[in-house]
């Protein structure tokens, strides 16, 4: 009888982790609603700070904002952040973006990016795509003035913009780095 108790609790224990993990997939949390919270406000400041945006914004086929990425580094480094894919005022996906760095660099900040798609085949391509992305820049920043000469793949060989500002941090070097979007539900 012992043992066939003890096989009941392990079953009903496994079965309960399984519902439980899958109950982590996002489905009914608020993350969505978080997310588009921020991208607005960062849209409203973007414009608000920087008027010629809205022009991109209005000629674009579609945004990607990053509202809140983060920076680190000491010889190597990385960066983290999410933020939602625009369409005609829409989000129609969510996102996130990983970099990893190599370089003379030191410090962390954060930063709000935007990439506006300038046509349809760009935005179709960004979606398709396995949304690496290569590049080099040489910055600095400290506290909220902040200055960034970065070239990469994705602005170089394609109609996209990218707009990076809103930096604060103490941070300053040059580095060889990669991007990875990657489609998720928050």
């Amino acid at each position: 009888m012992s043992r066939l108790s003890r096989r009941t609790f392990a079953f009903a224990a496994l079965a309960a982790t399984s519902l439980i993990a899958g109950c982590a997939n996002g489905v009914g949390s608020t993350g969505g609603q978080t997310l588009d919270a921020r991208v607005d406000a960062t849209i409203q400041h973007m414009y608000q700070r920087y008027p010629s945006t809205r022009d991109l914004a209005d000629k674009s086929a579609g945004m990607l904002v990053m509202p809140l990425m983060t920076e680190v580094g000491l010889g190597l480094g990385g960066v983290y952040g999410r933020g939602a894919l625009r369409v005609n005022g829409a989000t129609v996906d969510y996102y996130s973006a990983a970099s990893a760095n190599a370089g003379l660099q030191i410090g962390a900040q954060q930063y709000a990016h935007v990439l506006f798609f300038m046509t349809q085949e760009a935005l179709d391509g960004f979606r398709r795509g396995k949304g690496f992305a290569l590049g080099a820049d040489i910055e600095y920043v400290f506290n909220d003035v902040g200055e960034v000469l970065r070239a990469d793949s994705t602005t170089g060989v394609a109609p996209i913009v990218a707009i990076v500002f809103g930096q604060a941090g103490a941070k300053i070097g040059a580095a060889i780095e990669g991007t990875k979007y990657t489609r998720i539900i928050p």
